[in-house]
């Protein structure tokens, strides 16, 4: 304000250096992000997956018919499978036409589903033995013979390259060219997810933004009743916006499904500090002070509260980075760094556009809309009336909330990472009913004599594991380099068994040293984290048992499940430290104990009651769950920050206990009401993301700001009266 030009020059020089950064927005949709550097589960799954490769990122092509044994339709399945094969992403492919398999007469390999075969029963015939006597076709082939499974095995230098939007792209091209009216083709595996979850996000990204800049200015709008300024209450949270964002490109290169909330919490949260100090600044010039000097004042007056406010929801963020997890960490240093974006537009942008405005001839209302203050007199009354009734059974019911806060348990569901109504989890779920399972799960063991075609001892150790996964998955669900017992009986050695699987599937069952094996199993994608668990813990005491005391368990649905449940327990903790440093943060701003005390149960009340609704209604604590609660605890504790500041500004100016509780509630709670309002109608928009996450975040924060709203309108102000020996003396001028 002292230095206008010099000021408005830096803004706007920033601003433009976002706005610059805008068209290089991109948004990582991998999910493994999430896990990095999570734990002993992460490590071992990237070991396996360094020392074999996995079945994680292969593409998976489902070809369902009624004509499968048409000896046309195979030979057209066939040239199908061949231009998969020759696809510039592909390293490799699995799929009946792909195998072959040695022969007794001369020692030379041919196709498994052998050539120009005439007649729908050879067809049988082949398909039927390759379910019988190959374990890997048990898993490609339908046991009805009406569909089959292809696999592409995607190059990771391509990949890196080219991206996989290309990948899939060339596979939607090839699979429009075999187009059939005898068979259909469809597409799905981790790719196809992943490509969901990011186009979701960006979706997301841009609805969050447009939806709650329109809904706040409508909201802005009711408040003030001024076109105008309703427009000046919107800048501020679009330029918050605009720095966040090319602030976010600038640091971290992209955006992540989690991090891509932040645009519309940075939003709602710069709408509703930019609400209060407008609130406060036509305050000030209703009462006759010159609108210029109003904001100088303004500034003065709420800048503290919003800088401290700040402070709580950082702290709330950065509780967060206690999580051993590169995506939450990421997520929560954003937030850290969003939310001083959004605290200096409001003390820069926000004072420097109202000066402007004013100077243009902008005249503002003088009254708030009395939508927002028709309640207040109710709110006094009950307060002064009702204090104590309402404070004892805030404290009983505080009490009371504690032990479903104690009950809930973690929980994890991979499909809430997916859009609702997901086709590739839908197309997933069909090879899951067929064949077995798209979601792989890994052992990796070592062997010790170092023989690349494996020596007798370690076939033996190899045959134990092998055995131990089928009693647990069940029979023809594992597939290693035991499994091919049918070509072993038949007197092939090992090495031509191997030379007929090829040496890249190879490498998906022994390194080329052989001195580390690995079995797979595929299990159905729509098991919970619990299910995962189980099973995992079964093969492990029967793998023990059967003296394979060195074998290592993996896959994403592993990782996913444990580290999932580690992960949401750490984010509990961060929540408490987040509330404990918040309250003690409080307390020191306003150097008083009792402040600090006074302001525990209108501030964890919002958690504990948002916790009752996720026990009586089932759902848990997932990892959005903890996160919301955290973030909305930080954004509900400035309400509280402004309401007590007002009161202790009260007591300074020589009003008694009961007066101050009034006046605040008077001068505040208009404010609070709109705030809320704003926070709410931007954060609702969330709930209507297709990510089942996502969506589950914007219920649970709109649920706790709710929450927040009455206990500050309500629990605090009866708490205040309630407590009127224990606040008498507070604050009072000294003589």
């Amino acid at each position: 304000m002292r230095y206008p030009k010099i000021a408005t020059a830096l803004l706007v020089a920033f601003t433009a250096l976002s706005l610059f950064q805008i068209p290089n927005v991109s948004i990582d949709g991998d999910l493994l992000r999430l896990y990095k550097n999570s734990g002993t589960y992460y490590d071992t799954y990237v070991e396996i997956g360094d020392t074999f490769g996995t079945f994680e990122n292969d593409a998976y092509l489902l070809v369902k018919s009624n004509q499968l044994t048409d000896p046309g339709v195979i030979e057209t399945l066939r040239e199908f499978a061949l231009e998969l094969e020759l696809n510039s992403f592909a390293r490799g492919t699995l799929s009946p036409f792909s195998l072959r398999k040695p022969t007794a007469d001369d020692g030379v390999t041919r196709p498994a589903v052998p050539e120009d075969m005439t007649s729908a029963a050879e067809v049988v015939t082949a398909l039927e033995d390759l379910r019988q006597n190959d374990p890997m076709m048990r898993n490609l082939i339908v046991e009805d013979l009406t569909g089959i499974v292809m696999l592409m095995f995607p190059d990771s230098d391509a990949l890196k390259e080219r991206g996989e939007d290309v990948m899939i792209s060339e596979l939607r091209e090839l699979m429009s060219y075999y187009e059939d009216e005898r068979f259909t083709i469809q597409l799905t595996g981790p790719p196809l997810w992943k490509a969901e979850l990011l186009n979701a996000s960006k979706s997301d990204q841009i609805k969050f933004t447009l939806a709650g800049i329109i809904l706040g200015f409508l909201t802005a709008f009711l408040a003030f009743r001024t076109f105008w300024g309703a427009v000046l209450a919107t800048l501020t949270p679009f330029i918050s916006v605009v720095w966040v964002v090319g602030t976010v490109t600038m640091l971290f290169g992209s955006f992540t499904f989690l991090t891509n909330i932040l645009t519309a919490l940075v939003l709602v949260i710069a709408f509703a500090e930019s609400m209060f100090f407008c609130f406060h600044w036509l305050r000030l010039s209703r009462e006759g002070m010159e609108h210029e000097d109003a904001i100088r004042e303004t500034i003065i007056r709420v800048s503290p509260a919003c800088a401290l406010t700040s402070i709580t929801t950082v702290i709330a963020f950065l509780s967060l980075a206690v999580t051993p997890s590169q995506g939450i960490f990421e997520f929560a240093i954003t937030g850290a760094l969003a939310i001083p974006l959004a605290f200096l537009a409001l003390v820069t942008f926000l004072p420097l556009a109202l000066r402007f405005a004013i100077k243009l001839g902008f005249k503002p209302k003088q009254a708030p809309s009395v939508a927002l203050t028709a309640v207040i007199p109710g709110l006094t009354t009950l307060a002064n009336r009702f204090g104590k009734p309402i404070a004892a059974l805030t404290i009983v019911g505080f009490f009371a909330m504690i032990y479903p806060h104690t009950q809930l348990q973690p929980s994890f569901s991979f499909q809430q990472f997916l859009p609702k109504k997901s086709e590739a989890m839908a197309i997933s779920a069909t090879i899951d009913e067929g064949v077995g399972g798209v979601a792989p799960l890994y052992v990796a063991f070592p062997l010790y004599d170092g023989d690349p075609n494996v020596s007798d001892a370690d076939f033996v150790r190899m045959e134990k594991v092998h055995n131990v996964m089928q009693d647990v998955f069940g029979d023809g669900k594992v597939i290693s380099a035991a499994s091919f017992t049918h070509y072993n009986d038949a007197g092939f050695s090992r090495q031509q068994i191997f030379d007929a699987v090829g040496p890249f599937m190879k490498r998906r069952f022994i390194t080329d040293e052989g001195d580390i094996a690995m079995a797979t199993s595929f299990v159905p994608t729509g098991l919970t984290s619990k299910d995962v668990r189980e099973l995992v813990e079964e093969t492990q005491a029967k793998l023990e048992n059967a003296g394979i005391t060195d074998a290592k368990i993996s896959g994403f649905r592993v990782l996913s499940a444990y580290e999932s449940v580690k992960m949401i327990k750490r984010l509990q903790d961060g929540l408490s430290i987040a509330v404990v440093f918040s309250i003690f943060i409080i307390g020191i701003a306003f150097r008083s104990w009792r402040i600090a005390l006074i302001c525990i149960i209108p501030n964890f009340a919002p958690i504990l009651g948002t916790e009752l609704y996720l026990w009586v209604s089932g759902a848990g604590l997932q990892l959005t769950t903890v996160i919301s609660l955290t973030i909305a605890f930080g954004i509900a504790v400035d309400d509280t920050i402004h309401f007590m500041n007002h009161y202790v500004r009260a007591r300074e100016q020589g009003f008694n206990h009961r007066e101050a509780v009034d006046r605040t509630l008077e001068r505040v709670g208009p404010a609070l009401i709109a705030t809320t309002l704003i926070l709410c109608a931007g954060t609702t928009v969330i709930i209507f993301s297709v990510l089942p996450q996502v969506a589950l975040f914007g219920a649970l924060v709109v649920l706790t700001l709710v929450l927040a709203l009455m206990g500050d309108l309500i629990i605090l102000p009866a708490l205040l009266v309630a407590g009127g020996r224990y606040m008498k003396n507070f604050g009072e001028q000294k003589k």
